[in-house]
């Protein structure tokens, strides 16, 4: 069974949430090919894939340019797939944040003309040392008022890695039997 991990990221966090999927399906004997959307020079051979996983950061409410145009010019096969959609985002961390979650997917979806067989909001994470002092001002004082973070870590991830194992692995076993 071959399934196609595309991927885009702009802190890293994403990237390394693709990483550690490919990772776990290939365990389990899948084969798999990881995509950086960000690479437009490779091209995708849609013969012989029998799922994908998509998984796109959420910034400034939506995923990145290059992971969107990846999805709408491939929209047709990726919806005549059977299709993970992944979508990252700090909303994804907290109970309150998850209608603005699904927000963004339905979005994507929408602006993209996307079907797939099964969404998942996956927290993300936070990189502070990137940050400028505006950014950490609003994070700190905005977004995550009240909220489990210390403002002095360089970096918090809010990534549940063992439910992102359970649940992309449940996807791969429904979608396709188990390789040998």
């Amino acid at each position: 069974m071959s399934i196609l991990i595309a991927y885009g990221t702009i802190e890293g966090q994403t990237g390394k949430i693709a990483r550690f999927i490919n990772d776990t399906l290939r365990e389990q004997g899948y084969e798999v090919d990881l995509l950086d959307t960000s690479d437009s020079s490779r091209d995708v051979d849609w013969e012989g894939l029998d799922q994908v996983i998509l998984a796109g950061s959420v910034h400034e409410h939506s995923h990145p340019k290059g992971f969107e145009v990846f999805v709408y010019a491939n929209r047709r096969e990726l919806s005549a797939l059977p299709t993970l959609l992944c979508s990252v985002s700090l909303n994804a961390a907290f109970d309150e944040g998850h209608e603005d979650a699904r927000g963004y997917v339905s979005d994507l979806k929408a602006r993209n003309e996307l079907t797939t067989k099964q969404d998942l909001l996956v927290a993300g994470a936070l990189h502070a040392a990137q940050y400028d002092y505006y950014s950490t001002q609003v994070l700190q004082h905005v977004l995550l008022r009240g909220k489990p973070y210390d403002p002095h870590a360089s970096e918090h991830e809010f990534t549940d890695w063992e439910v992102l194992r359970q649940e992309v692995l449940e996807f791969a076993k429904t979608c396709a039997p188990h390789p040998a």
